[in-house]
C-alpha cells in the first residue's frame, strides 16, 4: 500500500489493521509530509498535535502510545523494527518534521522561506534520513492540511529553491530513483506542481503524487496522459496514485452526525449506538430531531452527494448512482431528513452514509486509473480514523472494480498493486512470485472476495475510537513465507521487516 499513515499505530497495533485485513504485505508510511522523525528532544508533542490536526489521529494516543525513544529517522526505524510488525514497512521522511526541526515555528509561515543556514540544515536532515533507511521524502502542499493554530503545514509554501535542493539531496544520499512523494495543490497551483514533479524527475527522483479527476469533460485525463507519457518516455519517473471509489466522510450514529442541532448533539452524547437508536424510537425525540434539522436547513445540496451504504451483509457503495439521499427522497416524496432518520432506525444504527467529497466522477476516475503510470492505491490506512476508511482499497479494486466491472483485467490489477508498486519503491526481490524472491503472497477466493461493512471500535490508547473495515475471501496472507492471517484470523506470527535498502539506478 503506497499511501498509509500507520506511523504511530504500529506501536499499539503491530498487526497494522485494517491494512492487513486486505492483503497488504508492505506499507509505505510517512506520506503527506508528516512523519515522527527526525525529532529532537522536546519536540514530539508538536509532531503529535500536527498529526492529529492533519490526519485525525488523537494526539494523546500518539504521545502515550509510542515510546518516543528516538531522534533520528534511522532510530525511529529501529524502534519500528523492535515492535515486530506483522507487515513490511517502508518509511518516508516528512517535510513537516524536517522543516520544523530546521526552522522552528516559522516553518509554517506563508511568506517565510528558509535562509541559507536553514536550507543547509534541511538538506542535511534529508540526506541523513535517506542514508539511514528512508525510501525518500514526502511533502504536502494541499491547502486542507493545517496545524492546530490554523496555518498550513510546514513545507506547503516551500519555494522551488527548497524543493529542488531536497530532491537533489534524496538522489545524492540514496541514488537515482529515491522517492519524492507529494500531496499536491492542484486547485490553485496546477502548473507549479507539475513543474515541481518534472524537476524532481529530471534531478533523478521517482516522483509519486496523489491525484484524481474532475467532472467536466474527461476530467483532465487526456492532459495527464500526455504528461505521464512525455515524461516517462524521456526517462523521468513520475507516477500517480488515486482513490478507488468516491469518499470523503462517513456519517451515521457510530461516530459523527451530519446534523448538528442541539437535539442531535444530545443524541450523540449517549454512550452506545443502541442507546441512540432507542432514543430515536421515542416519538417525541424523533419529532424534535427531525423538526430541528429541517428548521436548520436539513441537508441542503449535500443530499445529492450523500449515499447510504446499505443494510445488508456487505456495503453498497452505489457505483450505479441510483441511491443518493436526494434520489431516495424524490422517489418517496419525503424530506431527506425523514429518510435519513428512518433508515438509521431501521438499520439499528448500523448504516453509514458516504459523503462523495471526491472521486464521484466515476467514468473519468476509471479512465485515469487505466493510464499506465497510475496506481489505484490511496487507502490512507491509519488516518482520518474517525471520519472514514478506504483502507480496503485493494479488496475493493479486485472485487468491485475488476471482477464485477472490468475496469482492469485481474492480472493487470494485481500487477498495479504489487509488481508496479514494488518497482516505484525500488524494492528488491518483491512484488512478483518468482523463485528466490520474498514470499509475500495472498491466497484468495476470487468469487467470494469483498469488503465488509466498516465498524466503529474503541481500541486506540485512552479508549479512542476508529473505523475498521474487514474483508472476506482471503484464505491466507503470507509475509516472508509465514502465514500471518488464515481464514480471517491472525496466527500470531509477525515476520514483517523494516525495509531500508532499495534498488536504485
Amino acid at each position: 500500500d503506497l499511501h498509509t499513515h500507520l506511523d504511530a499505530q504500529i506501536a499499539w497495533d503491530p498487526e497494522m489493521r485494517p491494512s492487513s485485513y486486505h492483503g497488504v504485505t508492505t506499507a509505505l508510511i510517512g506520506n503527506c509530509g508528516v512523519s515522527f522523525a527526525p525529532v529532537s528532544a522536546g519536540k514530539s508533542e508538536y509532531l503529535a498535535k500536527l498529526m492529529e490536526a492533519v490526519e485525525d489521529i488523537a494526539a494523546d494516543a500518539i504521545i502515550d502510545g509510542m515510546p518516543w525513544n528516538w531522534e533520528s529517522f534511522g532510530e525511529y526505524l529501529d524502534t519500528v523494527q523492535s515492535l515486530r510488525p506483522t507487515l513490511n514497512v517502508v518509511g518516508l521522511a516528512g517535510h513537516s518534521a524536517i522543516r520544523f526541526e530546521a526552522m522552528g515555528d516559522k516553518a509554517c509561515d506563508k511568506d517565510v522561506q528558509a535562509d541559507e543556514q536553514e536550507l543547509a540544515r534541511i538538506v542535511e536532515l534529508v540526506k541523513e534520513s535517506v542514508a539511514e533507511g528512508a525510501v525518500g521524502f514526502s511533502t504536502s502542499r494541499f491547502l486542507g492540511h493545517r496545524v492546530p493554530d490554523g496555518r498550513l503545514t510546514p513545507g506547503t509554501w516551500a519555494d522551488p529553491r527548497e524543493t529542488e535542493a531536497i530532491q537533489q539531496a534524496v538522489v545524492d544520499a540514496g541514488g537515482p530513483g529515491g522517492l519524492f512523494q507529494v500531496a499536491p495543490d492542484m486547485q490553485t497551483r496546477y502548473e507549479v506542481e507539475r513543474t515541481m514533479f518534472e524537476r524532481g524527475a529530471e534531478i533523478g527522483c521517482q516522483v509519486l503524487f496523489s491525484g484524481g479527476t474532475g467532472g467536466d469533460g474527461d476530467g483532465g485525463v487526456s492532459r495527464w496522459q500526455e504528461f505521464f507519457q512525455r515524461n516517462n518516455e524521456a526517462g523521468n519517473r513520475i507516477t500517480g496514485i488515486c482513490h478507488t471509489r468516491p469518499s470523503g466522510s462517513f456519517f451515521g450514529l457510530a461516530q459523527q452526525s451530519f446534523l448538528r442541532t442541539p437535539a442531535w448533539i444530545e443524541l450523540m452524547k449517549l454512550p452506545t449506538i443502541s442507546d441512540r437508536v432507542d432514543a430515536m424510537r421515542d416519538p417525541s425525540t424523533r419529532e424534535k430531531l427531525t423538526s430541528e434539522a429541517k428548521e436548520a436547513g436539513g441537508f441542503g445540496p449535500t443530499a445529492r452527494i450523500l449515499h447510504p451504504m446499505g443494510m445488508g451483509d456487505y456495503p453498497d457503495y452505489d457505483l450505479d448512482r441510483k441511491g443518493s439521499l436526494q434520489q431516495l427522497a424524490d422517489a418517496s416524496g419525503k424530506d431527506p431528513v425523514d429518510i435519513y432518520v428512518g433508515r438509521l432506525i431501521e438499520s439499528e444504527g448500523r448504516e453509514l452514509w458516504n459523503l462523495w467529497a471526491f472521486g464521484g466522477a466515476l467514468e473519468n476516475q476509471w479512465k485515469y486509473m487505466q493510464l499506465p503510470y497510475v496506481i489505484p492505491m490511496l487507502g490512507d490506512a491509519g488516518a482520518h480514523v474517525g471520519q472514514f476508511t478506504d483502507a480496503d482499497s485493494p479488496t475493493f479494486l479486485l472485487s468491485e472494480l475488476t471482477r464485477d466491472r472490468g475496469v482492469y483485467s485481474l492480472p493487470e490489477a494485481v500487477h498495479r498493486i504489487s509488481g508496479k508498486s514494488a518497482e516505484v519503491l525500488g524494492l528488491k526481490d518483491r512484488g512478483c512470485i518468482r523463485e528466490g524472491w520474498h514470499a509475500d503472497v495472498n491466497v484468495i477466493d476470487y468469487d467470494a472476495l469483498g469488503s465488509c461493512h466498516p465498524e466503529y471500535v474503541n481500541d486506540f490508547p485512552h479508549n479512542g475510537g476508529r473505523l475498521v473495515v474487514k474483508s472476506r475471501g482471503y484464505d491466507a496472507t503470507l509475509v516472508a513465507g509465514q502465514v500471518v492471517i488464515q481464514g480471517g484470523e491472525y496466527t500470531g506470527d509477525r515476520p514483517g521487516q523494516v525495509i531500508r535498502e532499495f534498488q536504485r539506478g
